[in-house]
Parts: structure tokens; C-alpha cells; sequence
């Protein structure tokens, strides 16, 4: 079976290794040691933590392959964002410029530096290693934390952000780049990439434009990317759609991909789960259930047909196996959603 746990020290190399191969542009995991340990402490932190509203809260989980005990896979959840770190974006905006004596108007499109979602929770750091994408883990390990969400809302804000990776070039480089690095910057992606993700983001401040930009004075391969996904990106777009998420409007500053947003209690998946009593037994579902505990330091979910919802007596049916992975025992509570529903 595969387990989601909240991470903890003993994951490290799991971590650096996973740092690495995920690669450039994936900023909130770098391949830099003291970033990840951070990161790993303040995940114990905040598991530890008796949280009554969002705040300085970062959780991070692991997906352990119990058969192996390797881990394969991260997600993550900020608590709120941009609170000691500034999160910045571009807005879209459009402006009307009109001449009634010429009989001109004219609809231009406008970048403008934000921090507009100052606050919000973030779902982040989702990564999972190539051999283990199929049979449902991958949209588990995404669902997964709006269990985790479900079971503890008044950790996290109403108001839930994505943020999208977007397109990029042959080389990797995104075309929107190039203009940000020819006019304003003068490090190349990898070093802007490296610094964002140790947190050392006041160059951004200190070097980006302050007034809105107009897009049409952009290169025509900038303007093309503006909210767009990178093509890997694209399914994990579409799911966090039907759970819900919508952009407004909001670009990242150096890839130009979407940011998307919605409200806690409207996410599909936060909304459907249900909290119910397990019974222990034998049993094969016809359905692909995701199923968390209910404790906080001690969270487990996983995944199966192990798994079976009964109507009539409001219970949770889950097999021996099942139970054991998720530290559970009959009468205890469990949170669950359906996989299989698209």
C-alpha cells in the first residue's frame, strides 16, 4: 500500500533525493540542504503546533511505499502565504484609453505587481516519481490534502491558491522570461529559479517594474504564454478544475503560468467527504476510496478497493490491512472521498 504521513526528520535523503530529480521550476522544493531541513522543521512544527487560525503553518506529507519503505512522493499545504515573505504576482487588468473627438477606444491589456494573495493557503510541493503515476496515485496524492483540510479547516484560510507551472521552451527557459531578464534583471533563470526557492525573493522588490505594464509592448513568444500551463501541467489543471479552482487573472512573475484559486468549503472534494465510524472486515469495494485518519501528528491516508461505504448503517467497511496501514480500529473515525468519480 501506499501511505501519506506528515514528514519528518528521518526523510531527509528521501527529500534531497526527490529535490533532485524534480528538478529546475520546481521552487518550493530546491536542491539545497539547509532549504529542505527548514523545511522538514517547520512541517514538525506545525504538526505539533495547537493552531486555532492560519498563519506561520507549513505542512508537509510523504507517500511511502510500505511494501519497500520508499518514499515517492511529497505534497504540501501553506497555511497562509506572504505573511514574512512576500508573494508576489502580475494582475491582469485591461484599460480603456478614449479620444471622443477622434472617435478612438482602444481596450489595452496591463501586467501589474501585486501581493494580492497575502493570506491565502496554498496547496504546494506535490511531486511524484515517474514508476508510481498510475492507479489513482497521483490524483490521491493531490485529493489528499483536502481531507486533511476537510478535518482541520480553522487551520487554513477561506481562500485556497495554486500555483500553476508555465510554459516553457525547448531548453526549459520560459519565453516570458526573457523580456524580465533583457530589461529589469540581470541573472539568468537558474540563478532567479535557485534564489526564489531558498526564500531570498527581495530582488523582486528591489528590480521589478513598480508601474503596470502594457502587454502589447511585450515579445510576441511573452505574450503567447501569458496563462498558460506547461503541457506536463495540464492534468493537474483540469482536476484542480473540477474540484473547483478558477484563475482570475493572476500570472507567475517569471513563467507567466496561472494562478488558481477557490473557497475551502466550495472545493468538490472538501465539500463531498464524509466522516463516519470504521468497521473492521473483510471486504472489495467497487470503488477507488481515498481514506485519512482523523489525528494530526499521527495523519495517515491512503488509497484502494479495500475500502467500502455502507448507506444503511452510516459506517465506513474497511479490511484488516487498510485499517492497520492508517492506525485505525473499529468505532474510530475516518474521512473519505471517492477516486473514481471524474
Amino acid at each position: 500500500m501506499l501511505v501519506i504521513r506528515p514528514i519528518t526528520a528521518a526523510d531527509f535523503p528521501a527529500l534531497k533525493q526527490i529535490a533532485i530529480e524534480s528538478g529546475p521550476g520546481f521552487t518550493s522544493l530546491p536542491d539545497h540542504d539547509a532549504r529542505l531541513w527548514q523545511k522538514i522543521a517547520h512541517a514538525e512544527h506545525s504538526f505539533a503546533a495547537a493552531v486555532d487560525s492560519p498563519g506561520d503553518q507549513g505542512y508537509l506529507f510523504v507517500l511511502e511505499d510500505q511494501s519497500t519503505g520508499d518514499i515517492v512522493g511529497t505534497t504540501g499545504i501553506e497555511a497562509a502565504v506572504g505573511l514574512h515573505t512576500p508573494l508576489y504576482h502580475f494582475q491582469q487588468n485591461t484599460v480603456m484609453h478614449h479620444s471622443a473627438e477622434l472617435n478612438v477606444l482602444n481596450q489595452l491589456k496591463t501586467l501589474t505587481l501585486c501581493n494580492d494573495y497575502t493570506g491565502a493557503s496554498e496547496i504546494c510541493t506535490l511531486f511524484l516519481r515517474e514508476s508510481y503515476r498510475r492507479n489513482h496515485a497521483g490524483r490521491f496524492l493531490s485529493k489528499v490534502r483536502f481531507l486533511f483540510m476537510a478535518e482541520y479547516p480553522q487551520r487554513f484560510s477561506e481562500r485556497v491558491i495554486a500555483e500553476m507551472r508555465g510554459a516553457t521552451d525547448e531548453q526549459g527557459v520560459p519565453p516570458f522570461w526573457n523580456w524580465l531578464q533583457q530589461l529589469f534583471l540581470t541573472i539568468d533563470f537558474p540563478t532567479a529559479d535557485k534564489l526564489i526557492g531558498v526564500g531570498k525573493k527581495s530582488f523582486i522588490a528591489e528590480l521589478m517594474p513598480r508601474h503596470p505594464i502594457y502587454v502589447g509592448l511585450l515579445p510576441q513568444a511573452a505574450q503567447q504564454v501569458i496563462g498558460k500551463v506547461h503541457e506536463n501541467t495540464i492534468p493537474a489543471l483540469k482536476m484542480l478544475e473540477k474540484e473547483g479552482f478558477r484563475h482570475r487573472g493572476y500570472i507567475d512573475l517569471f513563467d507567466a503560468g496561472p494562478t488558481v484559486e477557490a473557497q475551502l468549503s466550495e472545493i468538490r472534494s472538501v465539500a463531498q467527504s464524509r466522516k463516519v465510524p470504521v468497521r473492521i472486515t473483510d471486504v472489495s469495494g467497487e470503488h477507488t476510496l481515498a481514506v485519512a485518519n482523523t489525528a494530526l501528528q499521527g495523519f495517515r491516508a491512503s488509497f484502494g478497493k479495500g475500502a467500502r461505504y455502507c448507506a444503511e448503517q452510516q459506517q465506513l467497511l474497511l479490511s484488516p490491512q487498510f485499517a492497520t496501514a492508517l492506525a485505525l480500529q473499529e468505532g474510530d473515525f475516518a474521512r473519505f472521498i471517492n477516486l473514481d468519480q471524474r
